[in-house]
């Protein structure tokens, strides 16, 4: 691999963090009038600069936007060629599932392609209530609105809730969408440290009587490191300080606690302590769409105003509506789906410590594993993987902090020992790997 690379990267993220920090408050003056230029954005070099990384001068292969040519399961096909991929969600191995089609089919038969408009004006069909009820009878939540995007959804209800009145203290590790929903709002914004609970504690002694609503934003299961929110410690605080409590159970919601009902389930803790949960139905329910659980008035509340969630926007498809139903009644009937994949996750984890694999603080049968490597020859294993056929992305600065970079690898149902075997070993025998790479 050409040694100038990791260099050049490393000078093109630099480039975007830099321009990423203006402050956009702040006017602009004695600027050229000119007319808008995409190029001008500090991200656009980055852009170019994967572009020539992956040219034909360079020894790597380029992993982005790979299309896929059949179904998607623990094996995959690109371009007639298998690969056996970590970097899909899938968890509970239904989006293949015949049952899951066949409701698709009958859907699109009975409904057309198109929800029609937005559910509130002409866009409800009988499925989008059924898909409601399902959802809420598996959460355990009063009621549950369903939109057509998860990150929709996050940034929507955030957006909605509150405003500059407002406090928002969220974990350091929270989504994008989250994020992005908590600046819409206008809102106060504070972080805490990652699941620190003295330091969530000490910040809303200090801000919260200066607000009139107050928000503690948290992942179920978090997307990077695989581990989970500390929900007893999180919900005492919520009581204390007189806030609402929303998680994020995008990666959580069909994937922990017994029966696979989310980090309540887990944590042996009655929904009535929760707020609101949003989760997506693109990770577990082989779909497409997102949804907001939660106690009914507030439920209610968003269902009628929340912008993004049903309001000013078309309906989640028939298709899609037909999919997740599916796959929800499946996930409840058949629990044996979240015991095997609680199971796999548990022995990837197993296997990759084993060999002597660093994979931070992720927690047994989350099925969210990384593993650590060096920041400078991310790419060079993750191309490595690539030629042998297997799919796992890197993840570098600045997604994650410096020297923490890592193959994010998603666990799904389908994977077996054979898959994990062969991907570890060509992990341990190249020198790039990491142990104990905090």
């Amino acid at each position: 691999m050409n040694n100038n690379v990791n260099t050049n990267i490393e000078s093109l993220l630099a480039k975007v963090r830099s321009g990423i920090r203006i402050n956009a408050s702040e006017p602009v003056v004695d600027q050229d009038v000119h007319a808008p230029d995409a190029s001008k954005y500090p991200e656009y070099a980055l852009v170019e600069g994967i572009k020539s990384l992956y040219s034909d001068n360079n020894a790597i292969s380029n992993p982005y936007f790979l299309a896929r040519s059949g179904e998607v399961s623990s094996n995959l096909q690109i371009a007639g060629s298998d690969y056996v991929t970590f970097s899909n969600y899938n968890y509970l191995g239904l989006s293949h599932d015949p049952r899951v089609k066949a409701a698709a089919h009958d859907a699109i038969d009975q409904y057309g392609c198109h929800a029609g408009a937005a559910r509130m004006v002409g866009g409800e069909i009988e499925l989008h209530t059924q898909l409601e009820h399902e959802l809420a009878e598996f959460t355990g939540f009063e009621a549950v609105s369903v939109g057509v995007g998860g990150y929709s959804a996050n940034v929507s209800v955030i957006g909605y809730l509150l405003d500059k009145q407002d406090l928002i203290i969220h974990d350091e590790y929270m989504h994008n969408s989250a994020i992005m929903g908590s600046v819409m709002s206008g809102a106060r914004r504070i972080a805490f440290a990652h699941n620190d609970m003295a330091a969530l504690d000490r910040l809303l002694s200090e801000n919260r009587k200066h607000y009139r609503r107050a928000l503690i934003l948290v992942e179920g299961a978090y997307s990077m490191d695989g581990d989970l929110v500390d929900l007893p410690g999180v919900v005492a605080l919520k009581k204390k300080h007189g806030a609402w409590l929303m998680i994020d159970e995008a990666h959580s919601i069909g994937t922990v606690g017994k029966t696979g009902r989310g980090v309540c389930e887990h944590f042996a803790m009655d929904t009535a302590e929760v707020d609101l949960i949003i989760g997506t139905l693109s990770k577990s329910f082989a779909s497409c769409g997102g949804f907001v659980a939660g106690k009914k008035q507030l439920i209610e509340l968003l269902h009628y105003f929340c912008p993004g969630l049903l309001l000013y926007s078309t309906g989640i498809s028939p298709a899609n509506t037909a999919a997740a139903l599916a796959a929800v009644s499946l996930a409840r009937a058949e629990p044996e789906r979240v015991k095997r994949l609680q199971y796999n996750a548990q022995r990837f984890k197993e296997m990759a410590e084993e060999r002597g694999l660093d994979c931070r603080s992720s927690l047994a049968g989350v099925p969210i594993v990384p593993l650590m490597i060096k920041d400078e020859r991310a790419l060079e294993l993750m191309s490595k993987l690539l030629n042998n056929g297997i799919i796992a992305h890197a993840v570098m600065h600045p997604v994650v902090p410096r020297e923490a970079a890592r193959l994010r690898c998603f666990i799904s149902h389908d994977h077996d020992e054979t898959m994990f075997a062969h991907t570890l070993d060509l992990l341990v025998e190249d020198a790039c790997t990491a142990p104990n790479n905090r």
